[in-house]
């Protein structure tokens, strides 16, 4: 098994951002997590990657060992640090995939730095018009067409966030691994050791309500979200993107995928998988991998 040696390194922004890292190859790919993970749960993929391959798996801000020491309002914020990253590590042209909201991060990055980017890979990722989130009624059930719009409505959300907040705060690990059963992990499991090892890291988190603000406040599509104007900013991804979604993702639906596919357009190539949830690479790791790497050739 490859050896996966955790680093930091300090960026000018002040951050000190961790990161992951494995193979010496003349093709670099660089990996961006998602909420409630780090770049621990890129393992299996980073361990399979071809020797011609230098692969990085970043720790954002406020995840895993990265520090928190600027909160954070936009995934752009998120985008600048990868630029920062590269820059400080010399990285010129790369590859970049991003899971989940990793795919807004690295979407952005794409947007904003098309020069850097080889070719862009989104997994299960949050859709062009953002993830909103619905305001609740007495007894718990979304209130159609009614949006969390702030970080203090978000903070109070009785469903989907306050349970989360508590859950870190007690470091509940049985109710996040009750949560990832349910909603991500819903076709394989990872092995009772690196799950143990993934929930350890979900717990790193500091930042769950601005990343849940990030993205409601999202939207590079040309439509409104029922939160904010979208910017239209999906027509400067230039990359070839590769779209991996599954059908049965009950975390991201597949509209989401399918929105993306359309908006980027021609260069965009979708994968829907049969049998696919909101983590892929642990449904089906031979599949997931062989997907990515004829994509980037």
């Amino acid at each position: 098994m490859k050896v996966i040696m955790l680093n930091a390194i300090e960026l000018k922004n002040g951050e000190t951002i961790g990161y992951r890292k494995t193979g010496e190859g003349s093709k670099v790919l660089v990996l961006i997590h998602g909420n409630m993970s780090t770049s621990k749960h890129w393992d299996t993929v980073m361990e399979s990657m071809p020797e011609e391959y230098t692969t990085y798996a970043i720790d954002m801000r406020g995840f895993g060992i990265s520090t928190y020491n600027t909160p954070v309002n936009s995934l752009r914020d998120f985008s600048e640090d990868i630029k920062l990253f590269a820059d400080a590590m010399e990285l010129k042209k790369f590859s970049l995939a991003g899971w989940s909201t990793g795919g807004g991060v690295v979407m952005y990055f794409a947007i904003d730095y098309p020069e850097y980017v080889e070719k862009l890979i989104l997994v299960e990722s949050v859709g062009i018009k953002g993830y909103s989130m619905l305001k609740k009624d007495e007894t718990g059930q979304p209130i159609i067409g009614h949006y969390l719009k702030t970080k203090e409505e978000i903070a109070a959300d009785p469903i989907q966030v306050v349970p989360i907040l508590n859950a870190y705060k007690e470091r509940n690990k049985e109710f996040i691994k009750l949560v990832w059963d349910a909603s991500i992990y819903t076709f394989n499991k990872p092995s009772e050791k690196r799950y143990d090892e993934y929930i350890d890291e979900i717990l790193t988190q500091r930042n769950l309500v601005d990343i849940d603000y990030s993205l409601v406040h999202f939207n590079i599509s040309h439509e409104h979200n029922g939160v904010i104007e979208g910017s239209g900013e999906v027509d400067k991804i230039q990359a070839s993107t590769l779209i991996i979604q599954g059908k049965d993702d009950l975390v991201v639906p597949e509209e989401m995928g399918v929105g993306i596919f359309e908006g980027i357009g021609e260069n965009a190539k979708l994968e829907l998988l049969d049998n696919g949830g909101h983590a892929p690479m642990t449904d089906d790791l031979d599949r997931f991998m062989n997907i990515v790497l004829s994509f980037m050739g």
